[in-house]
């Protein structure tokens, strides 16, 4: 295991989408393990590490909205541009007048999340990549505030606020325990790109995401 980061992360509005929702967007009740790991990519990724989530704190009462969002129903089809890079005549190119459609989504309000992490070589990693050489480049991008593409909450219209935490974790303004069903882990890219699910529960406000997965994953 690597060295282990603390980050609070915080915004106006978070979706999550569920996936077995096809037509309007309807956010779990918490941010996804997915999702987290997101946030961390887009302040700092290399291909020599790999973040993993090991507990997700949440902080504020869940809250939904309902809003309605202008969204793109279609886009460029793969065979138009494997045509263009082939040199051969392409359109590449969709008006978002004719493609626009105002869908209905139900998304969090008022979230604020810490997450717990730490991240591991991969097969990549090169002989100067150290577990303390990446953590110190992550440690200073996150306390300076940096990224690489600013984090948002599933979509970005979401932007994430976030800063490192070097102290405890103060606890959660939630108690008892909560099933949160069946949720999105991650995407096996290699793997025909299926979905993982775990099935996630909440004590006191803590996802262990870590414990929740030895119990099992399904695809």
């Amino acid at each position: 295991m690597g060295f282990g980061i603390r980050l609070k992360v915080w915004g106006d509005y978070a979706c999550f989408t569920r996936p077995e929702m096809k037509v309007e967007r309807v956010s779990y009740d918490v941010m996804t393990p997915s999702a987290a790991r997101g946030i961390l990519e887009a302040i700092y990724w290399k291909p020599a590490i790999t973040w993993e989530i090991d507990q997700i704190h949440v902080m504020n009462p869940i809250k939904f909205d309902n809003i309605r969002r202008n969204e793109v129903k279609g886009k460029i089809p793969l065979a138009q541009v494997k045509n263009a890079f082939l040199g051969k005549e392409a359109v590449l190119f969709t008006d978002s007048n004719d493609e626009r459609v105002q869908r209905a989504s139900l998304v969090l309000r008022d979230v604020c999340y810490y997450i717990e992490a730490h991240f591991n070589l991969t097969d990549k990693a090169g002989t100067e990549d150290t577990v303390e050489k990446h953590y110190n480049i992550a440690l200073r991008r996150m306390r300076k505030g940096q990224c690489f593409h600013h984090p948002y909450f599933g979509c970005r219209e979401f932007p994430v606020q976030f800063e490192f935490v070097d102290s405890e974790i103060p606890r959660s303004n939630l108690n008892g325990n909560k099933d949160l069903g069946l949720m999105l882990w991650d995407i096996d890219f290699p793997n025909d790109m299926k979905a993982v699910f775990f099935r996630a529960s909440m004590n006191d406000g803590v996802i262990d995401v870590q414990k929740c997965l030895k119990e099992g994953v399904f695809s």
